[in-house]
């Protein structure tokens, strides 16, 4: 029984892009996952029944998630039913992107809690809701983990990811002026030449 691959895009990305990741796992069969909501308790179930479906099906789920894909995917409760996990540019703090997104809104807490939801001029919805959730559900991730970071990532600080990467045991590469968004051609290089390093370093430390 081949093993599967999960893919869960970033925002504004789409299932399709899981096509990319067959050449990098020629072993496994590759998933892409179109989800329909955008909040981590909907989303988290969307991702929890795709990853259900997997492992009832394949002995191994080896997960690629993109950015907020990440987020979502370390809400969804799948931490049993997954191997592997690869993130690409995930958001591992959301409370501090949020209190962020705040600052540069120039919005308070207590107008978020009035108001409830607030659009803002960079096309980013606030929420009390959402936030108020972020805080109730710290992340909590065991599953064997390799990061890709660009250094010019605009929404996730280096003390950001490197924090998330010592408190959970997860390996962390960072691209130099790598953007947070991997789409040129030296960027998805990169990333493709990260994934065969990390496949060949989990050879060695089998054999």
């Amino acid at each position: 029984m081949k093993d599967a691959v999960l893919y869960i895009h970033g925002k504004g990305g789409s299932a399709a892009e899981s096509e990319h990741y067959r050449a990098l796992f020629p072993d496994c069969e590759v998933f892409g996952l179109d989800y329909q909501t955008f909040t981590p308790w909907e989303t988290g179930a969307e991702i929890r029944e795709a990853a259900e479906k997997l492992k009832a099906k394949h002995d191994h789920v080896i997960l690629i998630a993109n950015s907020i894909g990440a987020f979502f995917s370390m809400n969804a409760g799948i931490e049993s039913r997954i191997q592997k996990a690869y993130f690409i540019s995930p958001i591992v703090d959301m409370e501090r992107l949020i209190l962020d997104m705040m600052s540069w809104a120039k919005v308070t807490e207590e107008e978020l809690k009035t108001a409830g939801t607030i659009p803002t001029d960079f096309g980013e919805d606030l929420s009390w809701e959402y936030l108020c959730y972020v805080r109730s559900h710290p992340v909590s991730w065991t599953v064997p983990t390799e990061i890709l970071y660009g250094s010019d990532d605009n929404l996730t600080s280096p003390e950001t990811i490197r924090a998330f990467a010592e408190k959970h045991h997860a390996g962390l590469t960072v691209m130099a002026h790598g953007e947070h968004w991997f789409h040129t051609e030296e960027q998805m290089r990169f990333l493709d030449d990260w994934i065969r390093k990390c496949q060949q370093n989990e050879k060695v430390g089998e054999g």
